[in-house]
């Protein structure tokens, strides 16, 4: 298998909480600011930082709740609750950061507002740009960790892994930390020129990068929702792992779908060695498949045998 994922005590909580704590003391530290500058940047900012600090309780359900073991109702596990709880998080960048963030600047456009004490916001985006640092090189180890094992660049690998958590949190601290770059340029020319409009300019664009960030986030949950297929590297990874088996002559059919952090469903037609009864390949079959449930990133296997016809899978 070569999606696999820390388990949530291991490293993806470690993950949350270090993006946690460094949102909620950076959304403190920028409301403190905003309420004395008056900055649109800083309010677009503060609502930014306050966003991510319920989307990090949000990620945390999710390691928590996916990681559930399957029961009779759920024989799939439950390991589909990590997207929707990171679908929750995403509407929550979107609607409490984007559009707060728009919002607030197109009011800033339309009737400027003073802002004062620059000096405090220069110093609470530094303090914020190291926190979200941290947090982020936190995330960004993890998947660089998973990249060099897919063979994937740690962008891709953040982008297209399971590990719905990671993904959210490498999206937001990056888009956080953009999000500081944008704002700097825009307090610093309202300082300079007097005009708010640059401010609230900065305060659109940080807005607009969440709403990105956003959509982007939504549609990969959307899509492991529906069901993802791995890519070609795990399906040949467990193509040649059935190949391999002394009691599978060869493999026919091959499903595979996300169903969770690492997790699969298999399907599979195989041809089992030898013209055997059909009571004794039942009993084969059974135990490849509890074999396969061994594997800890497979939740499920199902197989079923081939016809004589049907063209064999090889690994490409």
């Amino acid at each position: 298998m070569t999606d696999p994922v820390p388990t949530a005590a291991a490293g993806g909580s470690l993950t949350v909480v270090i993006a946690l704590g460094a949102n909620l003391l950076v959304a403190i530290a920028k409301t403190i600011a905003s309420v004395i500058t008056g900055s649109a940047s800083m309010v677009a900012e503060t609502a930014h930082s306050w966003a991510d600090f319920g989307n990090e309780i949000f990620l945390l359900i999710a390691d928590r709740r996916s990681v559930k073991q399957r029961d009779d109702r759920h024989p799939l596990g439950f390991g589909r609750e990590a997207y929707v709880w990171s679908m929750f998080a995403a509407f929550g960048i979107f609607t409490a950061g984007a559009v707060v963030s728009i919002w607030h600047g197109i009011q800033e456009l339309i009737t400027p507002e003073d802002a004062t004490d620059f000096g405090i916001a220069y110093i609470v985006l530094a303090v914020a740009f190291v926190l979200e640092g941290i947090s982020f090189t936190q995330a960004f180890r993890q998947a660089r960790a998973g990249g060099k094992r897919r063979g994937i660049s740690t962008g891709s690998y953040a982008l297209t892994s399971s590990n719905a958590t990671l993904r959210a949190v490498f999206a937001e601290d990056a888009a956080a930390l953009i999000g500081l770059a944008l704002a700097f340029p825009g307090i610093l020319l309202h300082q300079v020129t007097g005009l708010a409009a640059f401010d609230a300019i900065g305060s659109i664009l940080v807005g607009a990068l969440l709403g990105g960030v956003a959509i982007v986030l939504i549609d990969r949950n959307r899509r492991f929702l529906i069901g993802e297929n791995p890519d070609d590297g795990l399906r040949n990874d467990v193509l040649g792992g059935l190949l391999e088996r002394p009691e599978i002559e060869r493999v026919t059919y091959l499903h595979l779908e996300y169903v969770g952090p690492g997790k699969v469903f298999l399907v599979a037609s195989v041809d089992i060695v030898g013209d055997d009864t059909e009571t004794h390949v039942a009993y084969s079959l059974r135990r490849i498949e509890e074999s396969l449930r061994q594997n800890e990133h497979i939740e499920e296997a199902l197989l079923s045998l081939s016809t004589p016809d049907e063209p064999s899978l090889e690994v490409a």
